[in-house]
């Protein structure tokens, strides 16, 4: 048994040694019990374990093993609670990161179904879809919006293996970077920054709003922009298994933003599963000093601006001449709270005076895995969690970082979430689009 999260160990991939280190994990996490109610995986993990009169996670199937790693939809929400992980504990406990590992290694031995990596090879090529789809918007709309169960959306169902009955985000009319590039050059006054942006698939090609309000609201603040050309993290390859492609997305990837960082620019991104795969998991897939640079510099979109805010000889303007909601609903997101940096949006937003309302619920959604047909079912109950939270906090605004998660809100809620970079634009006054 190896304890290894390291993808290129010689061991990480071989399926005996994998399952035994499962079987270990199982068992620390059957006493502790701390994270049952994360995720369905912890239920179903001790259900199973509980079968047994000695209690012995050695007497799990593969089958049964496999069915908790199914239920993980890497929310990390586990490791930032849990007492055993690496460097603290000498269990070295890092349940989502083993769980990557077990996707790998299911993946390189051929227990992966043709449907799933067909699901899986549409999904994860996030920037061929956004293309396509924004050049046309018409038609893909009018096909993603369908009425959920509709007979359309059971097509998509069947060819893409996207859920018939989930609400998807819709796709743009033009991409976050053609606007970037047309827009009218603006020289900052007292430069506070300088940032290359990484506005993700989810801003690039269906949320380009958020992107908007960012440049504009760092603007206003003396920090200038540019825009990387980096493409994206490759988040659903990653959380699907299939280390090959991920790691060719981010090793290019690094390339290109760390050249970025030595032109002296930092690393902003508005959505936080992407600035968690670039501060995080790039430091596992590729390594080395580059890797590292790019970690270091980078940046959560509000963690940024707080930063400025923070430190000695620059500050955020607080004069806020637009509109000021008075009280904000605020989901902090899973993955911005794996990064253990702070609830900084919630920072920013009470610069302008609101009341912030703070929702701590996971939207069960993780990109791809949520809005896959077979995990639909498992994935609903919770959004629905999240959005009678939401409703009960009744805040004149709800704002939060990821898209996709403010997506379920709609679906759960009928209310449309905004970035809080697009709250902090419109406090100013600035016209965000």
């Amino acid at each position: 048994m190896t304890i290894t999260y390291d993808p290129h160990h010689p061991m990480y991939l071989d399926e005996a040694d994998t399952r035994a280190e499962l079987t270990r994990v199982y068992d620390l996490c059957h006493g502790c019990r701390l994270c049952f109610k994360f995720c369905p995986s912890f239920p179903t993990l001790f259900d199973y374990i509980d079968q047994h009169d000695d209690q012995d996670a050695g007497k799990m199937t593969s089958a049964q093993q496999d069915h908790v790693i199914d239920e993980c939809f890497q929310c990390k929400l586990c490791y930032i609670n849990c007492p055993y992980i690496p460097g603290q504990s000498e269990w070295a406990l890092d349940f989502p990161r083993l769980m990557l590992r077990a996707d790998a290694m299911r993946r390189a031995n051929g227990q992966v179904t043709l449907r799933d990596k067909a699901t899986t090879a549409f999904m994860g090529n996030t920037d061929a879809i956004g293309k396509v789809s924004v050049a046309t918007v018409k038609i893909t709309n009018k096909v993603m919006g369908a009425k959920p169960g509709s007979l359309i959306r059971k097509a998509v169902e069947a060819t893409a293996g996207i859920s018939s009955v989930r609400l998807l985000p819709k796709f743009a009319r033009e991409r976050f970077s053609t606007w970037f590039d047309k827009r009218p050059k603006v020289r900052v006054g007292k430069k506070q920054g300088k940032v290359t942006v990484f506005p993700t698939c989810l801003v690039e090609y269906q949320e380009p709003a958020i992107g908007k309000a960012l440049v504009k609201v760092y603007e206003h603040n003396g920090i200038e922009c540019s825009l990387t050309g980096a493409g994206c993290c490759g988040a659903p390859y990653l959380h699907s298994g299939d280390m090959a492609k991920f790691t060719k997305v981010a090793v290019d990837n690094v390339a290109t933003l760390a050249a970025e960082v030595r032109k002296g620019n930092d690393i902003v991104v508005p959505q936080p599963t992407c600035s968690y795969v670039l501060k995080k998991d790039y430091l596992d897939y590729v390594g080395g000093p580059d890797a590292q640079l790019v970690a270091e510099h980078t940046f959560d979109a509000a963690e940024y601006l707080m930063k400025v805010h923070k430190t000695e000889g620059s500050s955020l303007d607080t004069e806020f001449a637009g509109e000021v909601p008075e009280t904000i609903t605020y989901h902090t997101p899973c993955h911005l709270r794996a990064q253990n940096i702070g609830l900084k949006s919630r920072d920013l937003m009470k610069l302008t005076g609101a009341k912030i309302k703070l929702v701590q619920q996971c939207s069960g959604i993780d990109g791809m895995w949520g809005l896959r047909a077979e995990n639909a079912e498992l994935s609903i109950p919770i959004g629905k969690k999240l959005g009678e939270m939401v409703k009960d906090a009744d805040g004149d605004v709800v704002a939060g970082d990821c898209h996709l998660a403010n997506t379920a809100i709609t679906e759960q809620s009928g209310t449309t979430p905004v970035h809080p970079l697009q709250v902090v634009a419109k406090a100013y006054g600035l016209d965000a689009e």
